[in-house]
């Protein structure tokens, strides 16, 4: 039996071709594996000698071969090509375990082209492709966290065709991912990111119970594994649309940085957020906003559940928290709670992935995108429009009023006062009657609005909603701007004393 061994992640390469020497099998290895095992006592042999050609053009070419992928392709099922083997003299190769040249390491620290090009592997795909193709006769192993369960599926009896078959999936899916990595990075480099293929690869990081809806399969897929790395199940289990709710709600209070502040998702939109003197103040004002909506919502906190906030939450149903952070003692405030679901980050923080393109699936296709981000110089440098000028704590709510815009679906308009949404009305057709019916369901809860600050993440299309603001009480509104009537939205916020800033970017989230 041979196996062949080359790897650009050496990670147990060495105790497992030891592990295969036990077993009975010769090593056949390349370039730095093969230094590292004969270091390290393996007796391997490298891979001109299987060759009879010597490494050349640099190590560009090593492993195209017909001695190397004749011994990995041919048939042991059919006489004719175990006939034709032994007339070419190929020796099979039974198992290969090879990683790729590290790509995605190369263009994260650098941008010379040259060393980005070498390091594109070409031998590594093809000898994986070849072997997973073989998978009834040949072991591939591409991931190094697979050596061990190799090592037992050989010495116990488990090296079945399914255990091969599922080894060959994941062989294409990673030959499949690094073309695909390739080709984004290239056209990204030369095309602006849009070429005219685009691949979207995540990696599996868990089954939803379900989909939207009981009948429908669903799982999450995650970039750079950072729901692995940030995302931990302390009670329950995430459903898919508690993912798309958790995202929503994490985005919001990822915002403001350090901030003390909680936001509340329902149905993926917001219903609730504030910015505290701490973390029970912030979820107390972002309650009051809509508390009916909250009940069997999503809440994110900016930091570290504690047993009183936990015993607050549990005043009413809460489905899901997730949080930076969260105590033993409040974990076991909700002990009892069998329907609350409950995550963390496990960080001081909640933290974002700053995912720089965005994507959504449409009949026949997907629609791609760079990602929408506020950028905090979006309020520092809004422009001043109106007579009046807003005071800092005004222009506080009007940082949080539209951020909390730019992340609600459109149309939408926010109300903020004393660093907490009071109203919100959001995925209206029309914009005047988002206004509307945020400032009535404001009313319809008691709040009193009066001195607000008001955000839209898109320009007023007419006057009529700067009239009903001020009938409200709003003191200070910012917008994009870019109405062909925006003289006469000036002109309604100086009639009305409003602070009235256009920051020129607008934020639609359909």
């Amino acid at each position: 039996m041979r196996a062949l061994i080359s790897v650009s992640d050496k990670t147990g390469v060495v105790e497992f071709a030891k592990d295969l020497e036990s077993l009975g099998y010769e090593i056949v290895s390349t370039g730095g594996t093969f230094k590292l095992l004969k270091e390290q006592g393996v007796k391997a042999i490298e891979i001109d000698e299987v060759t009879k050609f010597p490494e050349c053009f640099e190590g560009r070419v090593k492993t195209l071969n017909p001695f190397v992928h004749g011994g990995i392709l041919y048939r042991r099922d059919k006489e004719s090509h175990i006939n034709q083997a032994k007339e070419l003299g190929v020796t099979g190769i039974d198992l290969v375990c090879v990683n790729l040249y590290p790509f995605k390491e190369t263009i994260a620290k650098t941008d010379d082209f040259e060393e980005i090009i070498e390091n594109i592997d070409i031998g590594g795909p093809a000898m994986v492709r070849s072997a997973a193709k073989n998978f009834n006769s040949v072991i591939i192993v591409t991931d190094v966290t697979d050596l061990d369960g190799v090592i037992d599926a050989l010495k116990n009896d488990k090296n079945t065709l399914e255990f091969r078959r599922n080894l060959m999936i994941k062989a294409y899916e990673h030959t499949a991912a690094y073309d695909s990595m390739i080709a984004n990075y290239m056209n990204k480099r030369f095309n602006s990111g849009f070429g005219e293929k685009q691949f979207i690869v995540g990696s599996k990081a868990f089954d939803t119970r379900y989909g939207e809806n009981p009948h429908q399969n669903g799982a999450l897929y995650e970039f750079d594994y950072f729901y692995t790395n940030n995302f931990k199940t302390l009670k329950g289990e995430a459903s898919f649309n508690n993912m798309g709710d958790i995202s929503g709600a994490v985005k919001i209070a990822a915002s403001f940085g350090d901030k003390p502040c909680v936001s509340i998702i329902k149905h993926a939109n917001p219903c609730g957020f504030a910015i505290g003197e701490d973390l029970l103040d912030a979820y107390t004002k972002a309650l009051r906003c809509d508390p009916v909506s909250a009940f069997g919502g999503v809440v994110a906190i900016n930091g570290t559940l504690d047993k009183k906030l936990a015993e607050k939450i549990n005043e009413i149903f809460i489905e899901v928290i997730i949080a930076a952070n969260v105590d033993e003692e409040a974990l076991s405030v909700f002990e009892n709670k069998k329907r609350i679901k409950i995550f963390t980050q496990e960080s001081k923080y909640l933290v974002l992935n700053e995912d720089e393109y965005d994507f959504k699936h449409v009949d026949g296709g997907f629609i791609y995108q760079n990602s929408d981000k506020v950028e905090d110089s979006e309020i520092t440098n809004a422009i001043l429009k109106s007579e009046r000028e807003a005071s800092k704590e005004e222009m506080n709510d009007l940082e949080i009023a539209y951020k909390v815009a730019a992340l609600t679906k459109s149309n939408c308009v926010v109300y903020v006062k004393d660093a907490a949404m009071v109203a919100i009305g959001m995925g209206m057709t029309s914009r005047v009657d988002a206004a509307k019916a945020a400032l009535r369901k404001a009313e319809e809860s008691g709040l009193d609005i009066t001195g607000c600050s008001m955000a839209s993440e898109a320009f007023f299309p007419f006057r009529d909603s700067i009239d009903a603001a001020a009938e409200a009480g709003v003191k200070s509104i910012i917008e994009p701007g870019g109405s062909i009537r925006d003289e006469d939205i000036i002109a309604a916020a100086n009639e009305h004393g409003i602070a009235l800033y256009f920051t020129g970017v607008r934020h639609f989230l359909h």
